[in-house]
């Protein structure tokens, strides 16, 4: 296999690291937007690196190699990629598409389960009180957004923490959480060494909501003892995908609310460095595996029956080298 395609195929092994250590140091509006978009970025780039390996299998098949007017031996002699080694890239690929199909069907079937329980209490969007002595406390996506809370959670909160519990659900749909929970939820079903990832970005979105909500009705304390009171009162969030002031380790973002604010240190900027510069060598790896594929594939077109193979190669090294130094020549 190409070196270049171990590493997005590796680099997901940081991620429990990342969200033990890192990701706790970053405010929460910074650790929500890192972990979102690494755990997309190492998702598609390990993804492709599977693809990759699979697609340099299946060109060393005659038909194929026929159909794409290449040398099958040229290719074979030039990749590093053996036929059982692509086998198996395809096989994971097929279990994770089927893992990546079932999790977006299972979020659209919650999505409509949920606008239709909705919908039989008020069709519009906004606050939903739902009857009932469960206390219930969620936002959903969907017609502008609606917040749905049971009668009983209003009666377990005062009036002053039912405001700080209902600010907390209305920070979730205005900075737009849910699309950064879906696209964790699907990385991690495309690769699930990056669960903890997904994991961790869900306790960031709560805390940023927590800290929204803080700054919103100006008493962080209030803020904590609505967290509190909901979760001891109330139950999980209704779903896999719903988002809740009850949602993520509680007491954690309880002693977080009691605490000073989180800062932008020196710490955190240097682990924001760090994650995204392993999501952005996971990316040119990627790349790089695939300029490699297609460089040997052109060699293999070009390859004539009885040619020397090594000699074009490193004709073909030497040519792309002359005009990458000719390009610097004329740029300067």
């Amino acid at each position: 296999m190409d070196a270049d395609l171990l590493v997005p195929l590796l680099l997901p092994l940081m991620a429990w690291p990342l969200s033990r250590f890192v990701a706790p140091k970053l405010p929460p509006r910074m650790a929500g937007w890192l972990l979102a978009g690494s755990s997309v970025v190492l998702a598609a780039g390990s993804t492709a690196a599977l693809l990759l390996v699979a697609f340099a299998g299946l060109v060393l098949v005659p038909a194929v190699a026929d159909a794409g007017h290449w040398s099958p031996d040229a290719l074979r002699s030039l990749e590093a990629v053996s036929a059982p080694v692509s086998i198996g890239a395809g096989v994971v690929l097929a279990v994770l598409g089927v893992r990546l199909v079932r999790t977006a069907i299972r979020y659209l079937s919650w999505a409509r389960r949920v606008s239709r329980e909705l919908d039989e209490h008020s069709p519009d969007g906004g606050v939903v009180i739902l009857a009932g002595a469960e206390p219930v406390a969620f936002s959903a996506p969907g017609r502008g957004g609606r917040i749905a809370v049971s009668s009983g959670m209003l009666a377990a909160l005062t009036a002053k923490e039912r405001c700080a519990l209902l600010a907390h659900e209305r920070a979730h749909l205005a900075l737009r959480h849910h699309r950064f929970l879906i696209a964790v939820t699907l990385s991690s079903a495309l690769n699930p060494l990056l669960r903890p990832l997904g994991t961790a970005a869900g306790f960031a979105l709560e805390r940023w909501a927590d800290e929204t909500a803080a700054a919103r009705v100006g008493d962080r304390g209030l803020v904590a003892r609505a967290v509190a009171k909901a979760a001891l009162a109330g139950h999980a969030p209704h779903g896999g995908f719903a988002l809740a002031a009850t949602g993520g380790p509680v007491p954690r973002r309880v002693s977080a609310l009691l605490a000073a604010p989180a800062t932008t240190g020196p710490l955190a900027i240097m682990g924001s460095a760090l994650v995204l510069g392993l999501t952005v060598l996971s990316a040119q790896s990627a790349l790089d595996g695939a300029a490699d594929l297609h460089d040997g594939i052109e060699i293999a077109q070009a390859a004539a029956p009885g040619q020397d193979l090594l000699s074009l190669r490193a004709h073909h090294d030497r040519h792309h080298g002359s005009a990458v130094r000719a390009s610097v020549f004329h740029s300067r």
